[in-house]
């Protein structure tokens, strides 16, 4: 991960940081849910970068739970209306 917890004592002792995004469907009321865990990167807002485990879906989270999905390839339109959810390990 790179970054410590600030509230952990040891190394190791942090607690992976996850989150489910959630995307909007294309259907009503369907929606995708996907989970995230945090990179050592920082987005362009100053905010830790989560990724999926394949790193397709990258997504700027901020401290108050606001989503910005990053673009991970030519031509990708970064999704819209997406909200995160924090998960507890």
């Amino acid at each position: 991960m790179g970054q410590t917890d600030p509230v952990a004592d040891e190394p190791g002792d942090e607690e992976e940081r996850a989150y489910e995004l959630v995307f909007p469907g294309v259907t009503e009321g369907g929606r995708d849910v996907v989970r995230v865990t945090a990179t050592d990167r920082t987005g362009p807002g100053g905010h830790p970068v989560y990724e999926d485990a394949t790193g397709i879906i990258q997504a700027e989270i901020s401290d108050r739970s606001e989503v910005r999905v990053l673009a991970t390839g030519a031509g990708q339109e970064p999704a819209q209306g997406v909200t995160a959810r924090p998960l507890s390990e």
